[in-house]
């Protein structure tokens, strides 16, 4: 935890061995086989790391629910109103490559099995990328991922829809495969949690001066993956390397080109793209937002994390 010694900072910083100490008796509710289904590419996780760094995480967005709707009953009695049902929204943001999807996968799977909220959604904000054909019109094809590159009305529509209870909430959905977003629609009704993971989920550009709302404002809970830029930057190449030799071959790939390349092509490539696209946006826009975070997990080039900081409240 933080010593006197330390700089004046918004968040308590813990090393994994001290975080982990914070699980208590949180029970280990996941297998390996689940953990493996969970995995993304080429991330290194097993049963120690969650037990380590999610089952403490869990314990406390366990609390922080349990706190959330104690809340909403306060403000109902307040208003002479039945309390409604109205899911606890957790962000979860990073740079590509950086295991953020793997987070909120996991962390899915653990608060899904709390006795107090079963029911835990996910949706990623690729679904609210503008359609390739969009991006080509407006010349931006070449900055997908950037905030412009996002309906960000129409995600805040949709956040502001689950935080006011409707019975049903759409989200459209988004295929790596394609790269592009596709006519499937995800349907949201009323869960207890939804976990909402995306690159820029924790900006704080404006969609409307009119109307000043950002889409981090429906968060009751952030979480930030962090890494040094070095090994996100090999993390991307690596993964690039391993879709080379599977999703690229795919006929219906978007990226279907790549599929063939050789070593020196492919390192090439993918270290043009992750330095003219990846790390601009992650300087730019999402690396940034990180101070802003509720929790901030810290990895090292092994994948595994290495600290822990928590916002005071």
């Amino acid at each position: 935890m933080n010593h006197a010694t330390d700089p004046p900072s918004l968040h308590l910083r813990f090393s994994a061995q001290e975080w982990a100490t914070l699980r208590a008796a949180t029970p280990m509710t996941l297998t390996q086989e689940d953990i493996d289904e969970m995995r993304g590419i080429n991330v290194a996780l097993d049963l120690a790391e969650v037990e380590r760094i999610f089952l403490p995480m869990s314990r406390l967005l366990n609390l922080y629910v349990a706190g959330s709707q104690e809340l909403y009953r306060a403000s109902a009695t307040f208003l002479g109103e039945l309390p409604s049902k109205v899911p606890f929204v957790i962000g979860v943001a990073g740079s590509v490559a950086v295991g953020k999807s793997t987070t909120a996968r996991v962390l899915q799977a653990l608060l899904g099995r709390w006795p107090d909220h079963p029911t835990v959604d996910l949706v990623t904000t690729d679904g609210f990328l503008w359609p390739n054909r969009i991006l080509e019109e407006r010349g931006i094809m070449h900055r997908k991922g950037f905030p412009e590159s996002y309906d960000r009305r129409r995600l805040i529509r949709f956040l502001d829809s689950i935080k006011s209870g409707a019975s049903e909430v759409r989200a459209p959905v988004y295929s790596h495969l394609t790269y592009d977003r596709t006519d499937e629609e995800i349907v949201i009704r009323r869960p207890d949690i939804v976990i909402v993971e995306g690159l820029n989920v924790l900006q704080t550009g404006l969609v409307d001066e009119a109307h000043p709302v950002f889409v981090s404002d429906f968060f009751d809970f952030s979480i930030y993956v962090h890494a040094d830029l070095a090994d996100i930057r090999d993390w991307y190449i690596e993964r690039f390397f391993t879709l080379r030799e599977t999703t690229f071959r795919d006929p219906r790939s978007y990226f279907r080109r790549y599929g063939d390349l050789s070593d020196d092509e492919a390192l090439a490539i993918a270290s043009e793209i992750w330095t003219t696209i990846n790390e601009k946006n992650l300087l730019e826009n999402v690396l940034p937002t990180r101070a802003r975070a509720d929790l901030i997990l810290s990895k090292g080039s092994d994948h595994r994390t290495t600290g822990v900081q928590l916002r005071r409240q």
